[in-house]
């Protein structure tokens, strides 16, 4: 399944490592390079601690980092430490197969168009 609409309103996103190009290791020479989408647009990641919002009377939930692909650059002033929304958030799935066809890697990823300071408190707007 491929690009799952999410709605992250329940969770603070906080930005643990900026936003950067988006970089992969040649398999063939051993040297990084940008990765692009099919388009030749060159990518971006950002690397977001997601925590779920306190509810009144329950324990607070842990949180978890995640690694979002971002579809463009979202400019400057989004610094460690500082509260996101995510653009039109995603979630896909993803599977690797050896040669005999078994399923040896399996998971999911995180895209979106881009970041947008939080609001209040980092909550987001849709909260």
């Amino acid at each position: 399944m491929q690009d799952i609409s999410i709605n992250l309103g329940n969770y603070r996103l906080m930005v643990t490592e900026a936003p950067t190009v988006k970089m992969r290791e040649n398999p063939r020479t051993g040297e990084l390079e940008t990765v692009t989408n099919r388009q030749g647009e060159v990518q971006f990641v950002v690397v977001l601690f997601a925590k779920p919002v306190a509810q009144p009377g329950k324990r607070p939930g842990k949180g978890e980092e995640i690694r979002v692909n971002l579809a463009a650059d979202p400019g400057d002033g989004f610094d460690e430490g500082g509260y996101v929304e995510l653009i039109n958030p995603v979630l896909n799935t993803y599977e690797m197969r050896d040669d005999n066809g078994r399923i040896t890697a399996s998971g999911l990823w995180f895209k979106a168009d881009g970041l947008k300071p939080a609001g209040q408190r980092g909550l987001s707007s849709a909260a």
